[in-house]
């Protein structure tokens, strides 16, 4: 008999996010402080201002940061709406591996959108129109 070949499980606690259609799933567990977006260290993420926009939550809870690694997931939408749901990932992560009343409110007082999702979706195209709400302009004569 074969062996069944056993996928290699997620360890550690999982947090999700949402931006436009990106979609953001974070695992967090005990380690050094190394974190990872799609298998590639963050500081090779570019560019610059959008890494430093992924770093923010961990700014706020620094001495817990130096010791775990996050490990992010992410996929549809663009470089900018990943951005965002990884770094509310992150901070969902962070509240769910150490829940911290403190650490919660100072991400809300930051931004709100650390630890909710951001509900808006692009909306449908509709008839007669190029996009979902532009339409053909009318001539009177």
């Amino acid at each position: 008999m074969a062996q069944k070949k056993r996928k290699k499980g997620r360890k550690g606690i999982t947090a999700s996010a949402k931006k436009k259609t990106s979609v953001a799933r974070a695992v967090i567990k005990k380690g050094t402080g190394k974190i990872k977006i799609n298998k590639r260290a963050l500081e090779v993420v570019e560019p610059v201002q959008v890494r430093e926009f992924i770093r923010e939550p961990l700014e706020f809870a620094p001495e817990l940061a130096g010791n775990v690694d996050i490990s992010v997931d992410t996929k549809g939408g663009g470089f900018m709406g990943q951005a965002v749901a990884a770094r509310a990932a992150i901070a969902k992560s962070l509240l769910e591996f150490r829940s911290n009343e403190k650490l919660k409110k100072a991400f809300l007082n930051y931004d709100r959108m650390l630890l909710v999702d951001d509900p808006r979706r692009v909306e449908s195209k509709k008839p007669l129109g190029t996009k979902a709400r532009k339409k053909k302009q009318k001539s009177k004569r």
